[in-house]
């Protein structure tokens, strides 16, 4: 299958405007994601990763450029379209509720159902597809909180599958997870892009599995924005530059951060 493009950016500025005035983070920013790709996000604290995703979702107004999501612009889209072109999985928890595992991925069917809720054959196939893919059937009957925070977070990775859409966006996915639980997930979402041609763009302060296990990255420093393979970005030394200090350098042969 073809990759094709899903969403592009085009001189985009990020960033805060009140009446008075415009406080900019990040500007001329030209990306373009493709399907059946993980792409990690990454850069320093501060410096407007969750800025840009909350733009790239439509959650926040750019201050100028154009976004354009399946070569239509963002801007064009009803909240309804939105929802069944783009899924986004936060960090953040749910507000208190009795919903079952399944409950909770089921929400992901909500932009293609009636007013009245009722989940259809083709509903419950996608609901099924997507607890197959993330493998937790084990806990479909349990309560939301009743299961760990890595069994959580492939929970709210089965709902946006459910979900269906081209462009799934998640932000500092594996917050809160030891280092066992986020391989896993990583593996996950490389899986998941591959099986089902979905772009998947992600946010991460885990540089060193980033780099083992996405397809291509975009660096983001004070002064630029750089999208390419790991091992192109590596071979640019654009790892060197990522963090103001002199403790923290990037080890090109062994491919990841070591501390002096």
């Amino acid at each position: 299958m073809k990759n094709k493009t899903v969403i592009a950016t085009n001189h985009l500025s990020i960033g805060y405007s009140s009446k008075n005035s415009k406080t900019v983070i990040a500007q001329n920013i030209n990306l373009s994601f493709e399907s059946g790709k993980l792409i990690a996000l990454i850069g320093a604290n501060g410096i407007g990763k969750s800025t840009l995703l909350r733009t790239l979702t439509g959650i926040q107004k750019p201050l100028s450029g154009e976004i354009e999501l399946n070569q239509k612009p963002l801007q064009a889209y009803t909240a309804l379209e939105l929802a069944q072109n783009l899924s986004v999985v936060l960090t953040e928890k749910l507000p208190p509720s009795n919903l079952t595992v399944y409950e909770l991925v089921a929400l992901g069917r909500q932009p293609y159902t009636n007013w009245v809720g009722k989940l259809t054959s083709v509903d419950q196939e996608k609901i099924a597809n997507a607890i197959a893919l993330t493998a937790i059937q084990e806990i479909v009957h349990k309560k939301h909180f009743e299961i760990s925070d890595g069994q959580f977070q492939k929970v709210l990775i089965a709902r946006a599958l459910a979900q269906d859409t081209p462009l799934i966006i998640l932000d500092e996915p594996t917050t809160h997870l030891d280092l066992h639980h986020k391989v896993s997930l990583f593996k996950l979402l490389k899986k998941l892009a591959q099986e089902t041609h979905k772009c998947i763009l992600f946010s991460t302060h885990d540089i060193d599995l980033a780099i083992q296990l996405s397809d291509e990255m975009i660096v983001m420093t004070q002064k630029q924005f750089i999208q390419d393979q790991p091992c192109n970005l590596i071979e640019k030394g654009v790892f060197n530059s990522l963090f103001q200090d002199e403790d923290i350098t990037f080890d090109a042969q062994k491919g990841k951060f070591v501390f002096k």
